[in-house]
């Protein structure tokens, strides 16, 4: 179990298009809402659509953050796209005790084969709730949701304002969305 009292850095694994920096972002926002100290910021360069992307967050709940680096030993990584982890490392450099957060059509114990057994594991299918409820292919808020059931850095409610900021009419979908894969994410912990 990732220690939320302390300081807590995340890396974000997506492709262009997938909303993994809007995602960064927004939950950088909520954890500053939440009077907590936050980081949030992108990894790319000119990439197209489709293109492996990296985000970063760092969420400490009472000191300042100093360090200005990317994350290279994460306590949580969340891939958007499970074919990510055929193409990019997406474990290096994860601490021991760390969480994956997957988006996979797989049972959770199908992919728990797939990693080491040092690091916890969280699999929701982030694509078919998308699909369903914003009727897209644009998992980012769907694994805001998977991530706050898995490490609950910040409350749940805490997203509804910057959802409604960034997305206006389409915030209620996408904070249904976040709901739903919350429920439906399943977590192995380390035992």
């Amino acid at each position: 179990m990732i220690d939320t009292s302390k300081l807590v850095e995340i890396r974000w694994h997506g492709r262009g298009g997938q909303g993994a920096v809007t995602s960064v972002e927004l939950l950088a926002k909520a954890a500053i809402d939440e009077g907590k100290y936050a980081q949030g910021f992108p990894s790319f360069g000119p990439e197209r659509r489709g293109a492996p992307v990296l985000g970063f967050d760092r969420i400490s709940p009472k000191v300042p953050i100093r360090i200005r680096a990317e994350i290279t030993q994460p306590d949580a990584v969340i891939v958007l796209d499970s074919g990510l982890i055929k193409v990019v490392n997406v474990t290096s450099g994860l601490k021991a005790g760390g969480m994956i957060i997957i988006n996979s059509k797989k049972p959770l114990e199908e992919i728990a084969g797939e990693f080491d057994k040092k690091w916890a594991l969280a699999v929701v299918d982030a694509t078919k709730i998308a699909k369903e409820v914003l009727g897209v292919n644009i998992v980012n808020t769907t694994m805001l949701g998977a991530l706050l059931k898995a490490v609950g850095v910040v409350k749940l409610e805490s997203l509804n304002e910057p959802l409604q900021e960034r997305f206006g009419r389409l915030a209620e979908r996408n904070i249904n969305a976040m709901k739903r894969a919350f429920e439906e994410t399943k977590v192995k912990e380390l035992k």
